[in-house]
């Protein structure tokens, strides 16, 4: 039996996803969500990981040290771009390429 109390439309729903995840079930604001937490990884890094963190932290380093006009011109090319939904995505995204 699962350890958290399952609403109606989802008492049909039945072990979990992974074999190291937990699904949680939840209703915020009239909304029914159900997220799975999942991470399977408990060994050192890799080299490959540890310079994709190096280059993510570095990127937003970077965000941190760019001057109003600089985030104005970010700002402009967001509006003009369709991939990004956020600007701050789309700003760590920019600077990222920047670093490769």
């Amino acid at each position: 039996m699962s350890e958290y109390a399952l609403e109606i439309p989802f008492r049909e729903f039945r072990g979990k996803l992974c074999r190291h995840g937990r699904i949680i079930f939840k209703k915020v604001n009239g909304t029914r969500y159900t997220s799975v937490i999942c991470n399977p990884y408990k060994g050192a890094l890799t080299e490959a990981q540890q310079e994709q963190r190096n280059k993510m932290r570095n990127a937003v380093a970077n965000l941190k040290k760019l001057s109003s006009a600089e985030i104005a011109a970010y700002q402009t090319a967001f509006k003009a771009q369709g991939s990004y939904r956020t600007l701050r995505g789309y700003m760590i995204a920019q600077e990222m390429q920047k670093l490769s």
